[in-house]
């Protein structure tokens, strides 16, 4: 059988040592040195907070704009289709229905919120 084999393709030898090729040590190219600055996420509160602003990079205290949301339009009238009209007011001046929106006082950019 080995000598029909042989017949049909003479390069074919199973009989031959396998061919041991060594390949040359990888090298590595020497990595160009990159700075990576990893921005931690802020929970930001209703108060202003210390802080480098990510924009200018200048060391701030943000300031603080409280505004209203949707939460507080809706319990606003809730109230006055519940016939509390008197009390319509009273969610613009909670804490839990308003969003405390943090700014860089130096750039003005908008830096993140209160989560209520």
């Amino acid at each position: 059988m080995e000598i029909e084999m042989e017949k049909m393709d003479p390069q074919l030898n199973y009989m031959s040592a396998p061919y041991s090729y060594q390949q040359p040590p990888l090298s590595m190219p020497p990595s160009p040195h990159t700075v990576r600055t990893i921005i931690m996420p802020t929970a930001f509160s209703k108060e202003n907070q210390r802080m480098t602003c990510p924009r200018c990079n200048v060391d701030i205290n943000t300031r603080v704009e409280s505004v209203p949301n949707m939460k507080t339009h809706l319990i606003a009238f809730l109230l006055c289709v519940c016939g509390c009209c008197c009390c319509a007011p009273c969610p613009y001046f909670m804490d839990s229905c308003i969003i405390h929106k943090h700014y860089c006082p130096a750039c003005s950019s908008y830096l993140g919120e209160s989560i209520n």
